[in-house]
């Protein structure tokens, strides 16, 4: 199996970041955006896309701040997506630092996936 790269993604969004942290914490926010149904169950998170299901695990989390998932498909435990929420100090402007891994060869599709999730994340949000 080959080796997966790190990716990062930065987002500007116009939303607070307590708005912003309950669309990619819970359930019901990221069903808005992320998945068709999320569920949830102490650490495990189960992600539902068009009949199929996806089990994550939550590692860690800072309200406001981040949250960081590992797919349980993923055996390496290096492996994980996380929505990083940094608020600019002089502007208090709020970006979503997203971070992903992918196969080298899957990266540009993969980042254009997450374009495509976060522009609905943005809608979803109203901005």
């Amino acid at each position: 199996m080959s080796e997966k790269i790190k990716y990062e993604i930065e987002f500007v969004v116009k939303a607070s970041p307590k708005m912003l942290y309950k669309f990619l914490s819970t359930p019901s926010g990221l069903s808005e955006w992320f998945a068709d149904n999320v569920n949830s169950r102490g650490k495990k998170f189960s992600f539902f896309w068009d009949g199929s299901e996806e089990a994550a695990e939550l590692l860690s989390k800072k309200t406001d701040q981040f949250i960081k998932f590992k797919w349980e498909e993923d055996e390496d435990e290096d492996y994980y997506f996380e929505f990083k929420i940094i608020t600019d100090d002089l502007t208090n402007d709020v970006s979503l630092m997203v971070t992903d891994f992918a196969e080298e060869d899957e990266v540009e599709e993969s980042k254009q996936l997450w374009e495509s999730q976060i522009n609905s994340l943005l809608h979803a949000i109203g901005c």
